[in-house]
């Protein structure tokens, strides 16, 4: 039976179809009157189709963004009439019958065309007519088309797709949960799983080799632009038997693959095997463990040499030092040491090598003279160069040259364009200790493995010791997290103990691992690139929510259905939960 809407989709039409009687559905984008004979652009979600209306009654009450139904003969458009810029640019529909199928009852809050520049908590109230928006509407069928590569993709490699729990039980470590509170049992509760991450390791347990899944995940974050409050997604896989280069490999396969389908044309994608960088190794010379490998600007450590010079300010401190060639005016110092002040910096000391490759700069006469060609190859510095200093406790030094190693790099535009530079960060440390309660507690993942296994933890300083935990990082995004998991029951009830959780807690919180690693768990590791950080890359958008259909807002509520909101008392009653002022 024939469609009574439509017997094409607007990208389906043609110019083999001139002289036949079709009908077309979509939305009004565009009414134009041009004195006698007015034109239609209808838009569905395949294209645009101009329809002619030479019937100025088919035209009566019909409004913009009304959604309307066209029946009529398919007509070649005048040579000079064409729009090259639609795929039916060649054509037009000659308008016998208009059917109204949903009207426009109310005043549009903005011009569907033009809704990027719309405020963004407008934009998310009335979402349904920004996702009407080509530009939007492309990235959310972009977004499908990198998912279901992925999934392909990773069944291809061996992986098999399991949907794990979306209740499960609260976790003392991580993120803030979203909790739930449950009926049937009075005073207890669900949690929404940060992670899949216990269920991944119980499906390795149960003799699952390969796990994989488009996992939705739910922490109690704020937003920031490459992270959406509340709930976010990630291809989460795990492996048995693996160790910490089998995961490496998968990742580079699996993200060397979607990133070269899907990059802009033109793009370069780093090839496998990725670089790896230690922890300590990317604190030191790109002061975060999220470099950015497009900017060619390397920090170094000068802490030892300025202590036998006589410049004050660094004597007793971490120095940090980002050298850079390029022409640079009395402005620009000055644009970069008010970047510096603003960043938290006291001042920003530079020196600059001269043609006969002395120095120039406020720091020089705080150099000894018999010590400057020992600066000149500790440096690497040649004519023309110019190096600025940094100089604090060993963390603050080095986040402050990170962050002056990106100013520079942006500002000089040595930023490499048109570039995707992935990247490992792997041997995080194992413990850190609260700057404030001074306890030790876990640094990232509390199932990683330590380096070393029982006796490292049982022997050596806890800050000492290193996991086998890992990051992929793609042009100073971290698109991922893993780890080498702890499968073993007495290096975990250790490690738990180092961060002050003892057995009891253990059984507790985290039973279900407990009691599996007692029945034969093979050694497993895994990771999960986040997919909406994947996406936001590869449409080339600066902000999380622009790849998600249905974001909330930066404040976490979802401006379009109204959460959160209350619930009536009986809702509370039933789970057993009262409303304190």
């Amino acid at each position: 039976m024939e469609n009574i809407y439509r017997n094409r989709t607007l990208d389906q039409v043609s110019e083999q179809d001139i002289g036949q009687t079709l009908k077309a559905a979509g939305w009004v984008e565009n009414i134009r009157d041009h004195g006698g004979v007015s034109f239609i652009d209808l838009r569905d979600m395949y294209g645009v189709l101009q329809v002619v209306i030479r019937n100025p009654e088919l035209l009566k009450g019909i409004k913009k963004e009304e959604c309307i139904s066209v029946e009529g003969i398919m007509e070649k458009r005048d040579e000079e009439t064409y729009n090259p810029k639609i795929q039916s640019g060649t054509i037009e529909l000659e308008a016998h019958a208009i059917t109204v199928l949903g009207q426009v009852y109310a005043q549009l809050p903005f011009e569907v065309a033009t809704s990027k520049e719309v405020r963004e908590d407008v934009r998310l109230k009335y979402r349904y007519l920004d996702l009407r928006n080509q530009k939007v509407r492309d990235n959310i069928i972009f977004r499908s088309k990198v998912i279901s590569f992925l999934r392909e993709k990773m069944t291809d490699m061996g992986f098999l797709e399991i949907q794990t729990p979306i209740l499960c039980a609260s976790s003392p470590e991580g993120a803030r949960d979203y909790i739930v509170p449950s009926r049937k049992y009075k005073g207890k509760f669900y949690a929404l799983p940060q992670a899949p991450q216990q269920y991944k390791q119980l499906l390795m347990v149960s003799g699952f080799d390969k796990y994989f899944q488009i996992a939705p995940c739910f922490r109690d974050e704020d937003a920031r632009a490459d992270r959406s409050p509340g709930e976010f997604y990630q291809l989460d896989f795990e492996m048995s038997f693996a160790t910490q280069e089998d995961v490496f490999k998968a990742g580079e396969e699996v993200l060397t693959a979607v990133f070269e389908k899907f990059a802009p044309e033109g793009s370069s994608v780093t090839k496998a095997p990725y670089p790896v960088i230690s922890y300590k190794q990317a604190m030191l010379e790109f002061g975060t463990d999220k470099p950015d490998l497009r900017n060619p600007l390397r920090i170094i450590d000068v802490t030892e040499f300025f202590q036998r010079c006589t410049f004050k300010p660094f004597i007793g401190k971490t120095v940090r030092a980002v050298k850079v060639h390029a022409d640079m005016s009395k402005g620009f110092h000055e644009k970069l040491l008010k970047f510096a002040t603003g960043i938290g910096m006291g001042g920003l000391g530079y020196l600059e090598v001269l043609p006969d490759m002395s120095f120039k700069g406020p720091i020089d006469k705080f150099i000894p003279e018999e010590m400057k060609k020992e600066f000149l190859e500790l440096a690497g510095l040649e004519t023309g160069d110019t190096i600025f200093f940094m100089a604090d406790k060993e963390d603050r030094a080095a986040f402050f040259a990170g962050m002056i190693r990106t100013e520079l790099g942006e500002k000089l535009g040595l930023i490499e364009k048109n570039a995707y530079r992935f990247c490992y960060i792997n041997d995080f440390p194992m413990y850190e200790r609260d700057p404030e309660t001074k306890k030790i507690g876990f640094t990232h993942n509390p199932f990683s493995m330590p380096q070393g296994g029982l006796e490292s933890l049982n022997t050596k300083d806890p800050l000492d010791i290193l996991a086998y935990q890992y990051d992929i990082v793609c042009n100073g995004v971290e698109l991922s997290s893993g780890a080498v998991r702890n499968h073993d029951m007495q290096i975990m009830v250790k490690a738990f103990e180092i961060a002050g959780y003892d057995e009891t807690v253990l059984k507790e919180k985290f039973g279900a691992l407990y009691n599996a690693f007692q029945f034969g768990a093979p050694p497993h590791a895994g990771m999960a690139p986040g997919i909406d950080r994947m996406i936001m890359l590869l449409a080339g958008e600066e902000n999380i929510r622009e790849v998600i259909a249905f974001p909330m807002s930066g404040t976490a509520q979802d401006l379009m259905c109204g959460a959160p909101n209350t619930v009536t008392e009986q809702q509370l009653r039933e789970v057993h939960i009262k409303v304190r002022d």
